[in-house]
């Protein structure tokens, strides 16, 4: 027997998983990014 795991409203818990997986970067990756990329443009452009 399969159970799924899903939350008091009735969302599928796995299901938000796989969906997230194949999402992108997260919110925390992307400010990471941003924040290398800053850092490098400002070093290669300073008079």
């Amino acid at each position: 027997m399969n159970k799924r795991k899903t939350t008091i409203a009735g969302t599928d818990i796995e299901e938000v998983k796989r969906a997230n997986a194949q999402s992108g970067l997260t919110y925390n990756q992307v400010k990471e990014l941003l924040a290398k990329q800053q850092g490098t443009f400002t070093k290669h452009n300073q008079n």
